[in-house]
Order: C-alpha cells, then structure tokens, then sequence
C-alpha cells in the first residue's frame, strides 16, 4: 500500500522553469487527502526547497544533499546527517585546485562557493533557470576553499562544476580513487560527492524504516544518475520521459516528463493508479 512519495525537484517534480506545475498540485492536495506523504529527494539543501512544497500539508520530510541528510522539516532539524571527513575534502581539493572546477560545500545548512571560482557558474552552459537556482541557494564567500573548509562545521557534500571534459575527467578520477566518497551528477557540468552510502536510495531507505514502513511502501520519481539509487530502493521506481538513458534503464516505469506533469498523470492513472484504493 503507498505511503510515501519520493520525488527529485528539477525536471521531475518542477518544470525546466523550476515551478510546480497545477496537475503536481493537485496531486500534493489528494496525497494529502489519502494520508500519503510526498518526500522531496533532492541534491539540494533544505534551504533550496521551493517554499510552495514546503508549506504543503503533504509534505514534513525531506531528503538533502543526494541522501547525505534525512530533514524534518515543521521540526527543522535534521534526522539523520552522513558527513565528509574535512581533512578528506582539504586533500579533493589540492588534487583539483589546479583545474577550472568550482568546489562548492554543502554545509551547516547553506552552500559555499569561493569568490574567485564563481566565474564558472556565469560561464556554465545551463539554462538561465537553472543558473537562477543555482546562484540564489549559494553564498559567495571572499575566502580561500581552504580557509572555506575550516570555517564551515559539517560538511555533507561538496559539489563540483566543470566547463570541458578534461576536467570531468579529472574530478571523477579524483573521486572514485577513493573509497570514501561517491559520486552522481544532476547536470552535464557538474558532478556532486558524498560520503560512500549516502545517496537518496540509502535516504529514501532510512526514513522508510524510521517512519516504520516498508520500501515496497514507497514509489520513487528521477531523471538523473543521482536519482538511480533512490529509483532502484523504492518499491516502484518510475523515471521521467525526459531522464538520462541509465536513469531510464534503471526505472521499473516511465511517466511523461516533466513539463506534463509526469509525476502527478502517473500517481493519479496514466500507468498505474496509485491513489487508487490507498
């Protein structure tokens, strides 16, 4: 029986304009009319999350920073928080300072980005939507990434934009020599690092078994390979039309995408109806 929904926020519950379309509406409305709750899944902090979706009756949990945080959201605190060694992100970073990649931090809340990387972000090729969301959640900080590292406390994940492919090469060398960390991306540009089993499938697992339900309770929503943990964890993991080719081998469904509301034609008939009877 569904109990909770699990959805990515970019190009799978919001549109490419980052807005929430009237059909995903109406499915908050009758989620919460049916006891269901819908669980933002989302590389972003809580901070980021629109305020629409957090306001929602539906709506109490969320997890942050692709799975390394489990949030409540009415109590603001964190459930659950999977951090990065500091000293770990300090030896990342010397291996990569030499490139033109950002190193964006995710920590005690907010996100960090050096001053004198953040000509990256004006220079990435993403839509100016995107390029919104992304400047709007980050603070430009005038101080190294060293000295970044040592002011923040908890650091739960860092990010990493890129503007050419010898350097993606770099970064994902970088990341996967060690054993500590795990990548995914959301973006062509970007790739973003956790701790190793921290992803939104090991998030969407945890509060599924804090919330005493079973993961067959839950169905998942992605279109990224930062959503094919969290896809492959849930009961019933549903890719948008527009998702990544591996994102899409990885669902056990498609739904339309995401400026059709594929979240909402998918929980309320179009390829199964959830709703019904729950």
């Amino acid at each position: 029986m569904l109990k909770l929904v699990f959805v990515d926020m970019d190009d799978t519950f919001l549109t490419p304009e980052k807005t929430i379309t009237p059909l995903n509406r109406q499915a908050l409305d009758l989620a919460y009319e049916r006891g269901i709750q819908f669980v933002p899944c989302t590389g972003r902090n809580h901070t980021g999350l629109p305020e629409e979706l957090v306001r929602h009756l539906s709506v109490r949990y969320a997890v942050c920073c692709n799975g390394a945080i489990v949030r409540d959201l009415r109590e603001n605190r964190n459930l659950r928080e999977v951090t990065l060694d500091h000293a770990l992100v300090h030896d990342l970073w010397h291996q990569l300072e030499a490139r033109e990649v950002t190193f964006d931090l995710f920590a005690d809340g907010g996100v960090f980005t050096a001053r004198d990387r953040w000509h990256i972000i004006d220079e990435m090729d993403v839509s100016e939507a995107t390029r919104y969301v992304v400047t709007s959640v980050r603070t430009c900080c005038d101080k190294s990434v060293d000295q970044m590292i040592d002011a923040v406390g908890s650091i739960c994940r860092v990010n990493v934009f890129y503007l050419n492919e010898n350097d993606k090469r770099a970064v994902w060398e970088a990341v996967d020599a060690r054993p500590e960390l795990t990548r995914a991306s959301s973006l062509p540009c970007n790739v973003e690092i956790t701790h190793a089993g921290a992803d939104k499938g090991a998030g969407l697992t945890w509060l599924c078994h804090y919330l005493g339900f079973s993961t067959a309770d839950a169905v998942a929503f992605g279109d990224s390979s930062n959503d094919i943990a969290m896809l492959r964890a849930a009961g019933d993991g549903v890719a948008m039309a527009n998702a990544t080719p591996e994102c899409l081998a990885a669902a056990d469904h498609v739904t339309a995408g995401c400026k059709d509301s594929g979240v909402a034609r998918y929980l309320m008939g179009e390829g199964k109806p959830l709703f019904v009877g729950a």
